[in-house]
């Protein structure tokens, strides 16, 4: 017993010198600015309203990832935001305003909340609007447009995530490691198959999302987000 005591000693104290740097880390984590992103509102008339309208998702998921490449900040997974609009029984597909982000950011306890709206022209020309709203005012702090054509959609939404963080006065982010042969852009078909994919999740169709998750990896297979959503849904889930 006295010997079984004496072994345990040294794990005991490791435990207790490592609650206080643990505790220290979740302080840190405590004090970085918050982010989250909501849905986009769809601004396309005509025939593109109704098929653009998965991109209002696609979109805030997208961003939400480019926003989270800064450690510096902490960005709200689109699952969390998705099931608090459930639980609050907000439409996902309603249009989101101030007053929404802000009632919305308030039960998160974030700092700033992202919305937005799109914009195509027939000539495959798009802009993006966003706003960034003080969870605790209700002032909006930041308005940002980017404009691209939709086969720079992807460069289009990494600028849009730089120009917020830079006007929020956000931890700088990362700076971006030249690459001797640029990466290949997703073409928008791609990006389209992956918002389909979030709409039908979202949805509550996990085997239709799966189906448009690995068709936008056919056509892209280093399409990332599509990867990372793949792998999620494949994962055993807790307790199985």
């Amino acid at each position: 017993m006295f010997r079984y005591a004496l072994r345990s000693l040294p794990v005991v104290a490791a435990l207790t010198l490592a609650a206080p740097a643990l505790r220290a880390q979740d302080a840190a984590a405590d004090r970085l600015p918050t982010v989250a992103v909501m849905h986009f509102n769809n601004g396309a008339i005509g025939k593109d309203h109704e098929e653009l309208e998965p991109l209002r998702g696609g979109i805030a998921d997208i961003l939400t990832s480019e926003l989270s490449a800064n450690p510096g900040i902490r960005v709200i997974e689109r699952d969390q935001i998705d099931q608090l609009v459930a639980e609050q029984k907000l439409s996902s597909s309603g249009a989101v305003d101030a007053s929404t982000a802000v009632r919305v950011g308030k039960l998160l306890g974030v700092h700033h909340m992202i919305f937005g709206s799109f914009v195509t022209d027939r000539k495959g020309r798009m802009r993006l609007d966003a706003r960034a709203v003080d969870v605790e005012t209700g002032r909006i702090e930041r308005v940002e447009t980017v404009r691209a054509k939709t086969d720079d959609f992807s460069d289009m939404v990494t600028t849009l995530a730089e120009k917020l963080n830079a006007g929020l006065k956000l931890p700088p982010m990362p700076a971006r490691t030249a690459q001797a042969t640029p990466a290949a852009k997703p073409p928008f078909q791609v990006v389209m198959l992956y918002s389909r994919a979030i709409a039908e999740e979202n949805g509550g169709r996990p085997e239709e999302a799966k189906k448009l998750y690995r068709a936008a990896l056919e056509k892209f297979p280093d399409y990332a987000p599509a990867k990372k959503a793949l792998d999620r849904m494949d994962a055993p889930k807790s307790g199985n």
